[in-house]
């Protein structure tokens, strides 16, 4: 069980934490109401239930994604409208209830899909699964609402990862239901309608109650130490902070003693404490939404760089299963051997994603948020290298051994998985303040690179590298130039 240390303000206190206490303890930010340490083994308090609720929420959205040919391109692109809705939504009523709400609206067709009987039908079932895509902007938006700057990274990219990899479990699962269907005497199509019905509905209904039971929307929800934590805050900054009683403005004086470092820390716990107005240009940035924040370069930033990242590991999911049964289809390598191994780029998601987000937490430490942006922008970037050295040698080799293959995948794999972790370390300092608005919009950004590399791979099947090299191209391009586009020189 885990237990709760005291409320913390200062950045270097969690550096002396053992690692047991930073996985079984709970150390709260006063000014903020988030968690400073990441309390995974414990689930005795919100912080924990709700990190765990987020990347199982995200998990069981899979379950019902089986991707075949166009109809994974139009879940992608109902999964990106999805995305930009949902993201306001998480801002108005807290990921909660809209994580709850995506998983039982979801559950509608993945019922259904066992009654399709058509092409048409498909199309229109794999639509309105993309509903269940959206989940990904609550389970991002969730945790970096419960944790503080010095553990957002890692706590986006392990439930961004575990959550992610349920797309290499979906396989697994789903394909040793049908083939012991299939064997007790069912037909293939009557086993892949029973096998819809059997899982998906049932986990995604029953993990939709959970969250809403179990679950809370904001860290202060359930802090019975609401009004102690703002007054210790507020002594602890008084030498800052003048209170105005006539409800004016609140004047912010720097103590010339204070480190860059603890001056940010102070900007921070300002812009957080309730009942305490901040400067006029922090005021101006906290009014900016929607169309103001389109026009930001840094919002773009992960945005599109997720684009190549994400949209890529969508791509390959869906096709390197396709590629390696043509590669080398034979009596003993077929379908269901290929998908096995395939399945391997989405399940490396459980360490290669929070890999990104605890090595950005650790950059963070030194280089501040211009250090994630260059360690989410080299991980791109050696994707895009590690995508050309496979599609060049598949093309070059005119029997490409399946091992060398093997391997190539796996390293793209890696640097893929580790920038997208790296990339929602990022996000939380970019335009903090509408934090859904932002998962919401870089998670979009992910499926129109997946239709992106989707499109690459439907019409460049033929040689089978080339919709790799293609693709390499395109992300270590666009991670080069935005190495321009700079950070907010503020951490919040």
């Amino acid at each position: 069980m885990g237990r709760t240390l005291a409320s913390v303000s200062s950045k270097g206190s969690s550096e002396a934490r053992t690692l047991w206490e930073v996985l079984t303890t709970v150390a709260i930010n006063p000014s903020n109401g988030k968690c400073r340490t990441l309390p995974i083994l414990s689930l005795n308090n919100q912080y924990s239930r709700n990190f765990h609720l987020s990347w199982l929420g995200f998990w069981v959205a899979f379950l019902s994604c089986q991707q075949i040919g166009n109809s994974n391109i139009i879940s992608l692109c109902a999964t990106l409208g999805v995305r930009l809705i949902v993201g306001p939504l998480v801002d108005r009523y807290g990921p909660r209830k809209v994580m709850a709400g995506l998983l039982a609206i979801g559950a509608i067709p993945s019922g259904l899909a066992g009654t399709v009987k058509s092409v048409q039908g498909l199309y229109l079932i794999r639509f309105f699964i993309g509903v269940l895509g959206g989940t990904f902007v609550p389970c991002q938006a969730w945790t970096t609402a419960f944790f503080d700057n010095n553990v957002v990274g890692t706590a986006n990219a392990l439930v961004g990862g575990w959550g992610n990899s349920g797309g290499g479990f979906t396989f697994i699962i789903m394909v040793a239901l049908y083939d012991r269907l299939v064997k007790d005497g069912l037909s293939s199509h009557t086993a892949w309608r029973v096998a819809f019905a059997i899982v998906p509905v049932p986990v995604l209904l029953s993990v939709s109650v959970a969250t809403l039971v179990f679950g809370t929307d904001r860290p202060r929800e359930k802090l019975e130490n609401h009004s102690k934590a703002s007054d210790s805050i507020t002594h602890s900054i008084s030498h800052d902070v003048e209170d105005r009683a006539d409800g004016e403005r609140s004047e912010v004086k720097r103590a010339p003693r204070l480190s860059n470092d603890e001056k940010n820390n102070v900007d921070h716990l300002i812009a957080t404490v309730p009942n305490y107005e901040v400067p006029d240009n922090t005021t101006r940035h906290l009014k900016r939404t929607g169309l103001h924040v389109l026009v930001k370069p840094s919002t773009w930033l992960p945005s599109l760089a997720y684009l190549t990242t994400f949209g890529y590991e969508l791509a390959i999911d869906a096709n390197l299963a396709n590629v390696l049964f043509g590669l080398y289809q034979s009596n003993t390598f077929g379908q269901t051997k290929a998908g096995y191994i395939a399945s391997v780029f989405g399940l490396l998601n459980l360490f290669t994603r929070p890999l990104g987000g605890y090595f950005g937490d650790l950059v963070f430490r030194k280089y501040r948020v211009v250090g994630k942006k260059y360690w989410m922008l080299a991980c791109g970037m050696m994707q895009g290298v590690f995508s050309v050295a496979l599609g060049v040698y598949i093309d070059q080799k005119a029997n490409p051994s399946l091992p060398a293959v093997v391997v190539l995948f796996t390293l793209t794999a890696v640097v893929n998985g580790a920038a997208n972790g790296a990339n929602f370390a990022l996000v939380p300092h970019c335009n903090p303040e509408i934090n859904g608005f932002m998962s919401g919009l870089v998670g979009a950004m992910g499926n129109l690179g997946g239709v992106v590399f989707a499109l690459v791979f439907r019409f460049q099947p033929r040689p089978f590298g080339k919709a790799f090299w293609l693709s390499g191209i395109i992300a270590a391009g666009v991670n080069v130039l935005l190495a321009l586009i700079p950070v907010p020189e503020i951490a919040t």
